[in-house]
């Protein structure tokens, strides 16, 4: 899950070919480029504008972003093939969208935000630590367990029947000296104590609260990055659609009078 969501931290992670991208690309916002283009008096002007270095850090790489880019470019080369013949509404429509996928990359990038401060720092701490006193108490159990093995080889191995053949080791526990009993009860005593931590901690790992409330912040960034993409996209929804009747209103009428 980590490994997967770990992926909110790079930018370009919903549209990798932006990493081709040129610094050109990359200029100035697409709100910065459409306020140039209303003062141009002319396509040398108007492509200087597009072009323009950025006024402090490149573009964000997103996807939207990148849509944003696309669709202001399209409506530009529009609006230069069209000089001369008043408005053209697929142009004007391609600006307005240009700049409500600008508001979208915004949003994402601020889901993302959410996301790496609230969701990954807090699963990477739970990882960093608890998990680590769980595993140190896993290797303490297993350093217990070989130790009392150990102990009892030894002990077994060096203690014998009464009248047994030489060589033969006993295995019968109430045969063993006092101290060899006591030697192995204290290895016993520590394997249980080692492991009766061990599953406190894994106890204490599972039951922490802080997975999955980090979790229900990760649902809510997506919940409020979706919900404004929604709201953006609402607004912009009839502008276009009136575009478009007004076009084929304009069409119609041209057509009439033919």
């Amino acid at each position: 899950m980590l490994g997967v969501t770990s992926h909110y931290s790079h930018e370009a992670y919903d549209y990798p070919p932006n990493i081709k991208e040129t610094f050109q690309d990359l200029g100035r916002t697409v709100s910065e480029k459409v306020t140039l283009l209303s003062s141009a008096t002319s396509p040398a002007e108007a492509q200087a504008a597009l072009t323009a270095p950025p006024t402090a850090k490149p573009q964000p790489k997103t996807f939207p972003h990148a849509i944003a880019r696309a669709a202001l470019s399209s409506s530009q080369t529009l609006h230069q093939q069209h000089a001369g013949s008043g408005e053209d509404p697929l142009a004007s429509a391609l600006e307005k969208y240009a700049l409500a996928m600008e508001r979208v990359g915004e949003a994402r990038l601020a889901q993302d935000a959410q996301i790496q401060s609230r969701f990954l720092a807090g699963w990477n701490t739970t990882l960093n630590t608890n998990l680590k006193f769980a595993a140190r108490a896993r290797a303490n159990v297993e350093k217990a367990r070989l130790t009392l093995d150990a102990v009892k080889a030894r002990v077994r191995g060096t203690t014998w029947k009464l009248g047994a053949a030489p060589g033969a080791a006993a295995h019968d526990e109430a045969e063993l000296s006092p101290e060899a009993q006591e030697e192995i009860e204290k290895a016993e005593d520590e394997f249980v104590t080692q492991t009766e931590e061990a599953v406190s901690v894994m106890k204490n790992v599972l039951d922490t609260p802080e997975p999955l409330r980090n979790l229900a912040e990760l649902v809510a960034a997506q919940i409020e990055y979706h919900k404004k993409a929604a709201e953006i996209l609402t607004e912009l929804q009839p502008v276009i659609e009136g575009l478009q009747v007004e076009q084929e209103a304009s069409a119609a009428e041209a057509f009439s009078l033919h």
